[in-house]
């Protein structure tokens, strides 16, 4: 009897871990994004995982398509030693390394490249994650859409496109409002708060809800196009507005329109929600050379190769400042000094370099003036200690491209 009630607990303790294995073999990728995002902002190396976010995430690929455009060598530049920041001689050594970076390359306007390094285990084979700067993807999306009357103004309320988020706090804003942050929805984008909004989003990806069902729940905190106020979930709003008015994903344009006629040297992915929804405010992964490319269409106008892929009008308006809100400097009409195009950013002056920037120091600055394209891809392990320039040190690394652009002339 005894044998028989051990060999009944054996056959029932196998079932069980059994169960539990099945249970772990189709719960891995939701448990590990768990862990995942429970570990950004919170000091952790984050270089493996941002370089493999398809291991996380489901995800959906852009192919590249037609031969390679090359980026010739050109007369190779060295990094400066040392840059000028609030009054004080930085090394930019120590700064690379304290940042994480993981890539950073120098290129003209006419594709020569300067300086090409990397670091961390990267190379220019390495998919790095975008973050915001996948935003500035989604400005060129539209910018296209436009052109092609799929979106028939900015001017729009985004309900015309998007009718899942009529009676919502974007009900009443219009697509130029999303596209330069000034929607007016209530948002906390504060990576330090576990409680911000930004948090509670980034779990609601984890855990595998839609993304578009987060956004019903947020609610109006200023007429819409008074303020500039930074917020993710306007940008992923217009990733619903482009895949309604194009009939197309944002991955299936972004192939159609821009990767498969720019010579990119490799497929890109976009993160998805379990929905199929494109991560639209960051989830691009492209590898260094063509974040660069995606520089370089921008710093040209637009076009590529004398093809027009971006719209030139599009281009300028997403460079220039048409509110007092969006300009640099402080202002009571917005919660930072850099100034702000269409999901593009104007560090310093508003006809000067500006640049696509996502958090953890993700950068693609175009410099007209210089006809340079700076491009750095980052793992920077403190942005998010704190809610200022002394964790994110974006401003101080536009002043590490200042001394570079230097450097080039």
């Amino acid at each position: 009897m005894r044998f028989s009630v051990s060999r009944i607990a054996l056959a029932v303790l196998a079932a069980v871990i059994l169960g539990v294995a099945i249970f772990g073999i189709f719960k891995w990728r939701e448990i590990n994004r768990v862990r995942f995002v429970s570990g950004m902002f919170s000091g952790e190396e984050q270089v493996e995982r941002f370089r493999a976010m398809d291991e996380y995430f489901p995800v959906r690929t852009f192919e590249r398509s037609g031969p390679v455009s090359g980026l010739p060598d050109g007369e190779k530049i060295e990094l400066p030693e040392t840059y000028e920041y609030a009054g004080e001689t930085k090394s930019v050594e120590a700064f690379v390394s304290e940042t994480d970076t993981t890539g950073l390359m120098v290129v003209k306007g006419d594709g020569e490249v300067l300086y090409e390094n990397y670091w961390r285990g990267n190379d220019r084979d390495t998919r790095w994650i975008s973050w915001s700067v996948g935003k500035s993807f989604i400005s060129a999306l539209v910018g296209i859409a436009v052109e092609e009357g799929k979106i028939e103004s900015v001017g729009d309320p985004i309900v015309k496109y998007a009718p899942e988020l009529e009676g919502t706090a974007y009900d009443g804003v219009t697509v130029k409002d999303a596209l330069q942050m000034s929607s007016g929805v209530d948002w906390n984008e504060d990576y330090s708060d576990p409680e911000s909004d930004i948090a509670r989003f980034g779990r609601a990806l984890a855990f595998g809800s839609s993304m578009i069902d987060f956004a019903k729940t947020l609610r109006r905190r200023h007429e819409p196009g008074t303020v500039n106020y930074y917020n993710s979930m306007d940008a992923q709003v217009l990733g619903l507005v482009l895949r309604n008015a194009t009939g197309m994903s944002p991955t299936e344009y972004l192939e159609e329109k821009i990767w498969s006629k720019i010579g990119a040297e490799h497929d890109g992915y976009w993160v998805l929600d379990d929905t199929g929804t494109e991560l639209a405010a960051g989830g691009v992964n492209v590898a260094l050379r063509d974040y660069a490319r995606f520089g370089l269409l921008y710093l040209n106008e637009g076009t590529w190769n004398g093809e027009q892929i971006v719209p030139a009008e599009w281009v300028k308006k997403s460079h220039t400042p048409d509110a007092e809100r969006l300009l640099p400097g402080k202002r009571e009409t917005s919660d930072t000094v850099w100034g702000y195009g269409y999901l593009w950013w104007l560090p310093r002056e508003a006809d000067g370099p500006y640049s696509a920037v996502g958090i953890y120091n993700q950068f693609v600055y175009v410099d007209p003036a210089n006809e340079l394209v700076i491009v750095k891809t980052s793992a920077n392990s403190d942005y998010g200690q704190t809610n200022d320039e002394t964790s994110w040190r974006e401003d101080e690394t536009v002043a590490l491209f200042e001394a570079i652009a230097a450097e080039a002339r």
